[in-house]
């Protein structure tokens, strides 16, 4: 499972008589919230449709639900889907229904949560989970802080997809990231499918190391990511901020929604033995590197920025 996964909820699961007491219902959706917080997204199905169920006071939604999806809405983690079914849902069972109708228009990369009488009508679908059995669900335990995966374009955007599509930030940290350079030419083909208007590019201002170790001038770095980034960016209708520092070493994908250490940044190779470990920060950690790495906070050396195209 990648380490930003996407879930749909049935509005059951919101209801206060779902659950035997109200205490009951806080406990599992503070399970589930905690994850959604910080490791999810939450299909918003029918272009906005399900979220604006809960606005009505037709049914007692739990209070606890009810600030779930405040901050869902605020974090950006509410990702809204086009309409899979020809009608609107009726109940719980047709909104599962719907939930299972975008599977096949994009995979889900967790699953579907609902109560047990739902449950109970898709007994067979085990994209389908009871929230109060969770933990012994199959995509629930593969959750996991850290991923394993080839240094290759197919295996990036495979985890990046989610992130890319979503955030409305982000941030590539890579102390070497130079796309006219062999390694990191296929950087440009991740550009693809990004939803944020402008992203930001972090270097640093040399090339090579040791006795090789050269500075390059802002003018250079510029004319190296025109060269290698201009045409992919005008095709995504995106823009581009690089900052060249004096030097930092470690690498990151950072966004709103998620932040990743990456040991090898964003290079590919060629070599299918060739794997990489990323790692899912924890939310301050993630609020300190961009911290880090915002020109008025004065931690590096900035030495210029520019914009592409």
């Amino acid at each position: 499972m990648p380490l930003l996964a996407d879930y749909a909820i049935t509005p059951d699961v919101f209801d206060l008589t779902s659950y035997s007491n109200e205490e009951t219902g806080r406990l599992h959706l503070r399970e589930i919230g905690e994850v959604m917080r910080t490791e999810g997204l939450v299909r918003n199905l029918r272009s906005g449709e399900w979220r604006r169920l809960f606005a009505s006071n037709g049914r007692p939604w739990h209070r606890t639900g009810k600030e779930l999806l405040r901050k869902l809405a605020t974090q950006g983690r509410l990702i809204g889907f086009q309409p899979a079914l020809g009608t609107v849902p009726a109940d719980d069972a047709g909104w599962c229904a719907e939930a299972l109708a975008t599977h096949e228009a994009l995979p889900h990369t967790g699953g579907i949560i609902a109560t047990e009488p739902v449950k109970d009508l898709y007994r067979t679908e085990t994209l389908v989970a009871r929230i109060d059995r969770l933990n012994s669900t199959a995509w629930w335990q593969n959750r996991s802080p850290s991923v394993r995966l080839p240094r290759n374009l197919t295996a990036y955007q495979q985890h990046l997809e989610p992130i890319l599509r979503c955030a409305n930030s982000l941030q590539f940290i890579d102390p070497h990231l130079d796309p006219t350079r062999r390694q990191y030419r296929e950087f440009a083909d991740l550009l693809d499918g990004i939803g944020a208007p402008v992203l930001e590019i972090h270097r640093v201002c040399y090339s090579g190391s040791g006795s090789s170790r050269a500075i390059l001038d802002v003018d250079e770095w510029e004319s190296h990511f025109r060269l290698g980034l201009d045409a992919s960016l005008q095709t995504a209708n995106l823009q581009a901020e690089i900052f060249i520092w004096d030097d930092f070493h470690d690498r990151y994908l950072i966004s709103n929604l998620i932040g990743i250490s990456l040991p090898n940044g964003f290079d590919t190779t060629n070599n299918p033995d060739d794997v990489t470990t990323w790692t899912r920060l924890g939310r301050d950690t993630r609020d300190d590197v961009q911290r880090e790495f915002d020109p008025a906070s004065r931690r590096r050396t900035l030495r210029g920025q520019f914009t592409i195209p």
